[in-house]
């Protein structure tokens, strides 16, 4: 099965679930926290190793997340576990914070700038892109810093990239002379 297909089901499972328990925003912290987590190499590699044993793999996960996470997300594990699925957590959290994402109509943005933004101009930001009409009703961004934009600004959502950056304009001058 291809790993978009099984991310999807099982993360439709997951938060169809949490939705139908009341759990979902808990749940949603869950995956968050997991996500980050296997950001990890070293934990990557475990859930992906086929040398550790599922019983290992498990005592491990229960160790790390068992007092923190919902009873819900740790029987998730265990079943991601027990069909052999482990390999696949960081695509399904993933797949799992798109699909509650969707579901609450957030948009996320990358607004990468050439200096740390306040966050006064983040607010007038997010009003404008909310005013927009372009995105779902909620806002989310995620700010990046990138001093080779030398100045100005660079927008990312649905496959999109407004930018209005020093560095960019600068490039379309330079084109246009040569």
């Amino acid at each position: 099965m291809a790993a978009e297909r099984l991310s999807y089901r099982y993360a439709k499972s997951l938060i169809d679930l949490a939705r139908e328990q009341g759990a979902l925003e808990k749940v949603k912290e869950n995956v968050e926290v997991l996500l980050k987590a296997t950001e990890h190499r070293e934990l990557l590699l475990l859930f992906k190793s086929p040398i550790v044993s599922k019983m290992k793999k498990a005592s491990i996960i229960e160790e790390l997340f068992g007092d923190d996470f919902e009873d819900m997300t740790m029987s998730f594990m265990d079943i991601l576990l027990t069909k052999g699925r482990e390999a696949y957590i960081p695509e399904i959290a993933q797949e799992f914070i798109n699909q509650y994402r969707a579901g609450k109509h957030i948009s996320t943005v990358q607004l990468t700038t050439a200096e740390p933004i306040t966050d006064e101009a983040l607010n007038a930001v997010r009003s404008k892109l909310e005013q927009s009409g372009v995105l779902e009703q909620n806002v989310e961004i995620e700010t990046k810093v990138d001093k080779s934009l030398i100045g100005g600004f660079k927008l990312e959502f649905n496959d999109r990239l407004y930018d209005a950056s020093v560095a960019h304009r600068l490039n379309e001058m330079r084109k246009a002379f040569a």
